[in-house]
């Protein structure tokens, strides 16, 4: 299976430190965010993936390279104007002629992308979209009615949501579904479940972060660091 990493964004959020640093390649402790997306996908058995590139794409090149140094086949998609998540995949639809993934290069996680897989193969989908579970505890009691009765109290329940975490396993068929300049969120995923496609959501409660505020990349940026110094120390 082939992997697309999506890395032409700007990061206008991340600013300042966007302003000469594509925000994939924001350090984290000693090594770019994208190296840990990419570590991810070689850990998964990935040994191909294309990056769609933009902003700043120059030293995103030139660090990665063709992809040898970490083991894998590297290849890049430049784009000379904003394509959308759904549209910078369209210059490489000759090139994914089976089931391929599709990362941000700009999100921390520790999903299991071979479970994911599996979970696709499994479910025979059209699309899978990695979902990571939220819980956001209410501070109130709450009362479930039927039909104005009350049947239930639950105290301070947890309220769970599934984020989208940006992790998607398409079907090469989705080229179908994609018009230039579309998002995936907004376009492409309304389109699939009109058509009554088999798009199926692989949960996961592990660790997952978009680092797009200062805030969130300074935290974990400090944590990784961290950690290496502690490593270091043994």
């Amino acid at each position: 299976m082939k992997a697309v990493v999506l890395c032409g964004g700007k990061g206008t959020r991340l600013r300042p430190y966007t302003y000469t640093i594509p925000k994939p390649m924001l350090p984290l402790g000693k090594k770019p965010i994208l190296s840990y997306v990419l570590a991810s996908l070689k850990s998964a058995g990935i040994k191909e993936a294309y990056l769609t590139v933009g902003y700043l794409h120059e030293q995103i090149k030139d660090y990665f390279g063709d992809g040898k140094k970490i083991g894998m086949k590297l290849s890049y998609s430049v784009e000379t104007e904003e394509l959308g998540t759904a549209g910078s995949l369209l210059p490489l639809q000759d090139k994914l002629k089976e089931s391929f993934i599709v990362m941000m290069g700009d999100h921390f996680s520790n999903l299991n992308i071979k479970e994911m897989i599996a979970f696709h193969k499994k479910k025979q989908a059209f699309a899978t979209i990695a979902l990571n579970r939220k819980g956001v505890p209410l501070e109130y009691g709450v009362a479930d009615l039927e039909e104005e009765r009350i049947i239930r109290f639950r105290e301070k329940p947890i309220v769970q949501n599934f984020v989208n975490a940006g992790v998607y396993i398409f079907e090469p068929q989705i080229f179908n579904y994609i018009r230039p300049k579309e998002d995936f969120a907004t376009h492409v995923f309304p389109r699939l479940l009109e058509s009554k496609l088999p798009v199926y959501g692989f949960v996961f409660s592990d660790y997952w972060l978009d680092i797009g505020r200062t805030t969130d990349y300074e935290q974990i940026n400090t944590y990784i660091s961290i950690i290496e110094l502690v490593n270091k120390a043994k």
